[in-house]
Order: structure tokens, then sequence, then C-alpha cells
């Protein structure tokens, strides 16, 4: 089957694009070569279940320039729905991949989010992976909402610093309505939420095996190491997931 170069599978409701690793590292190098401005969600079953419950969730993972599938299930929805070239474009592995490119053309990227020192480690240990990478700027907000003039600050700043890609970790669902609510205030051409990503490239936090990421057991992973933060998230949307999958099949659709 041939591979469109957008289109998108509806998974109960939220347009995942069926996309792989090389077609959005394409998409998005075709952002800065046309001077495009776009912010890319990369979501699971955590973001898909959250969509259920909050409508405007589920407007921004639609309206964006890509949603990947983070997470097995996504592709395996996709390949249900006949997308059998869909595949991971894991959030991680996307943010260095995309790196990678940037170090090579020259082009910036902004750092916003983490705790305190986190964007700052996670710059050093970026910078020493990727030759020539060039970070432009970090920035970590408090856990607090920011003020309209804090707000207004940050987004000179980052646009001051002539970041092309603003990289976002602050988790589902925070970074996903940042992305919407500063799309059109800020200069970049795409704006990532990648989340748990700072914490891996820092060093802060281990990554699932590959062997358990490829047979969709990340989430165990991640689960027996982080128990108290994440165990009501995954028994309240894994077996949801499950339930209505099973009732509301995938389908492709058409992306504008």
């Amino acid at each position: 089957m041939s591979q469109p170069r957008l289109t998108r599978v509806d998974v109960l409701g939220v347009e995942v694009s069926t996309v792989n690793q090389d077609m959005a590292l394409e998409e998005i190098s075709r952002w800065v070569d046309h001077d495009e401005r776009h912010y890319v969600c990369v979501t699971g079953v955590h973001g898909v279940m959250e969509c259920q419950r909050d409508e405007s969730l589920r407007a921004i993972h639609n309206d964006s320039g890509l949603t990947t599938p983070d997470g097995m299930p996504m592709v395996w929805a996709g390949h249900k729905a006949g997308a059998d070239w869909m595949d991971r474009v894991y959030g991680p592995d996307l943010m260095l991949n995309v790196l990678q490119r940037a170090a090579d053309k020259g082009w910036t990227s902004f750092l916003y989010g983490g705790k305190d020192g986190v964007p700052e480690l996670l710059a050093q240990k970026l910078t020493a992976r990727i030759p020539n990478l060039k970070i432009v700027g970090t920035y970590s907000p408090p856990f607090r909402p920011l003020t309209p003039e804090e707000d207004a600050q940050i987004v000179q700043r980052i646009n001051d610093s002539g970041a092309d890609f603003v990289w976002v970790g602050l988790s589902t669902p925070k970074q996903e309505k940042w992305m919407a609510a500063h799309r059109d205030k800020l200069n970049a051409a795409a704006l990532f939420g990648v989340g748990a990503a700072f914490d891996f490239h820092a060093g802060l936090v281990p990554q699932a095996p590959e062997w358990m990421q490829k047979r969709g057991l990340e989430w165990f992973f991640r689960l027996t190491k982080e128990p108290k933060r994440l165990w009501r998230r995954y028994f309240r949307n894994n077996p949801a997931y499950l339930w209505n999958i099973r009732r509301r099949p995938p389908k492709l659709v058409d992306s504008a």
C-alpha cells in the first residue's frame, strides 16, 4: 500500500497521524523550509482517554500539525484501519531524530518545562550527545499558572532566542493546552509536547527496554518505577480504552 503524506486514523475521536519516524521527520522539516508554524502532540492511550473527558483537549489534538502514535496501541489501531505503513513515533525518539536533523541544518531549540534545573541538565546532556546542536534557551515554569505579565515575558524570551523549535515538557494535558494557547504567539516553526522525554534524556528516569516498548508494555515498566504517581492513570485508562476500542473500531479519516 502506498504511503499518503498526511492522513489520520480516528481512535475514539482522536485523529492520530498515520506516520512513521521518517514521515514525521520529513513533515516537520517541510514546516521549517516553508515557513509554516505548527505544534506536535505525541499521544498514546493516556492522551486518548484524557480526550474522552475533555472536548477542548480532543480539539487540540485534532488541530495539530501532527498527532503522532506515541504508543503501540495507536499503531495497532492504525494497522487495523488499513494504515500498514504506520509505526510508533515515540516522543523521546522523535526528539532525538529532530534534534539530529536540527544539528545538521543549524536549526535551534528552546527547552520549556521540567522541574528546576532539569531543562539546563537536559541541554547539557543533549549537546554532549549531538555534535553541533544549538540550544538557545531554557525555562522551568512554576507549578502555578503564570501571570499575564510573566507569560508575556516568556513569550518574548523565546521569540528573542530565535528558536526554530520549542520543546515542551509539562505532561498531558498541560503541555497540549500550553502549545495551543501559544502557537500564534511564538515564531518557532514547531512546538513539541514531549513530556517525560525531558526526564528520560536528562538521565533522571530510566526508559523501558526496547522489547517491552515493542510489545506495548512500556506502561507496566513505568508503573514499576513510579507506582504512586502512575497507578491511577493506568488502572483507570487502560481497561477503559480496551473496552471502548472494541465498541468503536478505528477508521481512516481525511486530513486537512
